[in-house]
């Protein structure tokens, strides 16, 4: 098994979403037999913890999974790395989540490439 760490971008919406759009980026480690099921568990994971609840105001929050938009292997975990998670405001909602699913794609092409010459 091998470690990995992916970006796992979520959109925030707030009551109606007439606010800038807001997304969290969030870095995960994974740990799988190689890239292709490293990401496959990843958007598992993001489409289970996706969310919605009431803020303080009584208004609906939802926390909607978009997509993996980064994957990387990890040759060593090493004490004290450091991980994060970082809620960030676009102009442009649509052309995000754009770019967002085109990196999830690219992952998903070239590590399937990888795991089919490995087995």
């Amino acid at each position: 098994m091998n470690w990995f760490l992916v970006k796992m971008v979520y959109r925030i919406i707030c009551g109606d979403g007439s606010h800038r759009p807001q997304f969290d980026e969030q870095l995960r480690l994974i740990r799988a037999q190689d890239e292709f099921h490293a990401f496959q568990k990843a958007q598992l994971l993001g489409e289970n913890e996706q969310d919605h609840f009431l803020n303080a105001s009584q208004k609906p929050v939802h926390w909607k999974f978009i997509n993996v938009s980064e994957l990387h292997h990890l040759d060593d975990l090493i004490d004290g790395a450091e991980m994060y998670s970082r809620i960030y405001e676009d102009e442009d909602a649509d052309i995000f989540i754009k770019v967002t699913n085109l990196k999830a794609a690219h992952i998903l092409e070239n590590s399937m490439k990888k795991s089919l010459h490995l087995n």
